[in-house]
């Protein structure tokens, strides 16, 4: 079945997840959590809480991460809304320099205490699930299960964290809603939105290929869906067989990566370390299955996957997303969203 592993149950979930961590990254979470405690200053569920009125909140946003993918599916469509004086933002960090021109003021607010108080008054609370902590506390709080929203941040695989029940799930296309669902009931209708992350990849001036340039291959060796040996050996045979950089993923900064990066060097294997975007590479992108593959294509770049005896899961999202496999031809472009923000006219989709 193309379907999540966890359709319903978050608990095994987050047993599957904290078993694939390495044991030396779970021994740092904890010691993390064991300083926090020991600390005289500390508050626990210390957030920040980014207001644009005194008023009632309509909307609450709650931003577990200021990572790129969280913000352009949870902040970045807020630019398109004419009054921000009922929306709040609560976040673990200062978030006003992500957030629209706006009279926006910041307090300090407390996990268990203030959210879900304003989860219960918001009429709408926005977030990318209830597995991580600001959403769970949230969904908790919200009598109206519909009122809690779900926006999709990234691409979807099996182990993707199940819905909340009753949520209105936020997804990028119909095949991304019926996957998440997994035939699941219990769910409110979902909305297609489209993906900001790609529109905004696509946006002109659209990248130029070079046609002398190598292909990079996108690093996930953090990646918990294969085993790292399968997602090293993967790159490592593109990388040597195509003349290919690797490019590592930002995450990729434990001892175990940069042991790897080491040996692919050994092996003159090029690191590409410079963190420029990829439309400035002007390369052809390859990874196993990376975001960063649709984003390429969204940009005019060729992009493809690669990864010897890929399982049936893997092959299937390859599919669901119209990634084409490395030898063929390249992925198409993907769609843009239904509608544009304001003031910009929407592409025809090239896909």
């Amino acid at each position: 079945m193309d379907g999540l592993t966890h359709p319903r149950d978050l608990e095994a979930w987050h047993r599957w997840q904290l078993g694939r961590q390495p044991l030396r990254r779970r021994l740092g979470q904890v010691a993390g959590v064991l300083r926090t405690i020991a600390r005289p200053d500390a508050r626990p569920g210390a957030l920040t809480l980014t207001r644009g009125g005194p008023g009632p909140v309509r909307l609450l946003v709650c931003l577990e991460t200021r990572s790129p993918t969280s913000v352009l599916a949870l902040l970045s469509p807020l630019r398109t809304l004419p009054d921000l004086a009922g929306v709040a933002v609560l976040s673990p960090e200062p978030v006003k320099d992500l957030l629209p021109p706006w009279v926006w003021t910041e307090s300090t607010a407390v996990l268990h205490d203030d959210l879900p108080r304003l989860a219960r008054e918001a009429q709408v609370v926005l977030s990318t699930g209830h597995y991580l902590p600001l959403g769970r506390a949230a969904r908790d709080a919200v009598a109206e299960p519909h009122r809690f929203v779900t926006a999709q941040h990234g691409l979807l695989t099996p182990d993707a964290p199940p819905l909340a029940e009753g949520t209105t799930l936020l997804a990028w296309s119909a095949a991304d809603a019926a996957f998440w669902a997994s035939g699941r009931r219990d769910l409110a209708e979902p909305v297609v939105v489209g993906s900001q992350l790609l529109w905004e990849a696509g946006e002109p001036p659209l990248a130029e290929p070079d046609p002398a340039a190598a292909p990079v291959f996108l690093g996930q060796l953090h990646g918990a869906e294969l085993p790292r040996e399968r997602l090293v050996a993967a790159a490592e045979s593109f990388c040597r067989e195509n003349g290919a950089a690797y490019r590592p993923h930002p995450a990729e900064r434990d001892r175990a990566s940069r042991a790897v990066h080491a040996r692919f060097e050994a092996e003159g294997i090029s690191i590409d370390r410079s963190g420029r975007p990829l439309r400035e590479l002007g390369a052809p992108v390859v990874a196993v299955f990376s975001t960063g593959v649709l984003e390429a294509a969204a940009a005019g770049l060729p992009a493809h996957v690669h990864c010897p005896d890929a399982p049936p899961w893997l092959t299937a999202f390859w599919d669901r997303y119209g990634l084409t496999r490395w030898g063929t031809g390249p992925t198409p472009s993907p769609n843009g969203p239904p509608s544009s923000p304001p003031g910009r006219r929407r592409r025809p989709s090239r896909g």
